[in-house]
């Protein structure tokens, strides 16, 4: 069952868009992108699986290899991302934030510590470490992405933040060369392709 959960996860990796803008700079927009509707029905989730959950974990450096994560934990992660995506639709379409997403966003914040404590090491001297059992290790991921969602929401960037305007896209993006409002190449062929037909429609009509 385990290797059937990894093909799966292996197959939907392979069918997902590029990161968008911005998504090297916040960790927890890439976080809300994990998921994502396509043309003709289809679309993605990241999350879906626990090994797709933890290799997008590991791959973020929240968490560590040696760190096992069940079906529990991607469901939170789910959870979280949902009321991620609901605040940053709220930034985007300028209205009153949900609740629930406020109090979700902000229960993650406060259950761990996440700033890196100093510790000292005979070896390698003074370093900064997330010191934290293992089994709180999804916890911390948490904490990080609500902060770091947080950071974006109430910074500089938050005028930046958009929606893919290529639908059914629905990934989020930082606006970064002008007027650009698509998350990814493909979006953006996809645009322009409708564009051009509309013209050629309008003037064979």
């Amino acid at each position: 069952m385990r290797g059937v959960d990894e093909n799966l996860a292996t197959d939907i990796a392979k069918t997902a868009l590029p990161p968008a803008p911005g998504t090297d700079r916040y960790r927890s927009l890439d976080f809300a992108d994990t998921t994502a509707t396509l043309p003709a029905g289809q679309g993605y989730d990241l999350l879906a699986a626990p090994e797709s959950a933890m290799r997008w974990l590991a791959a973020h450096n929240l968490t560590t290899p040696d760190v096992q994560l069940y079906e529990v934990c991607a469901q939170r992660m789910r959870t979280l991302r949902g009321h991620v995506r609901a605040l940053f639709t709220a930034c985007v379409n300028g209205t009153t934030p949900p609740e629930e997403s406020l109090h979700a966003v902000n229960e993650a914040l406060t259950s761990v510590p996440t700033a890196p404590l100093l510790a000292w090491d005979g070896a390698q001297g003074l370093r900064r470490i997330q010191a934290h059992p293992t089994d709180q290790a999804v916890n911390h991921a948490l904490a990080t992405l609500a902060a770091d969602a947080a950071d974006l929401l109430t910074g500089p960037d938050a005028g930046l933040l958009a929606a893919c305007g290529s639908a059914p896209c629905d990934r989020f993006l930082l606006r970064t060369h002008g007027r650009r409002h698509w998350c990814s190449t493909r979006c953006g062929d996809r645009v322009r392709a409708a564009r051009a037909y509309a013209r050629r429609s309008g003037t064979s009509g």
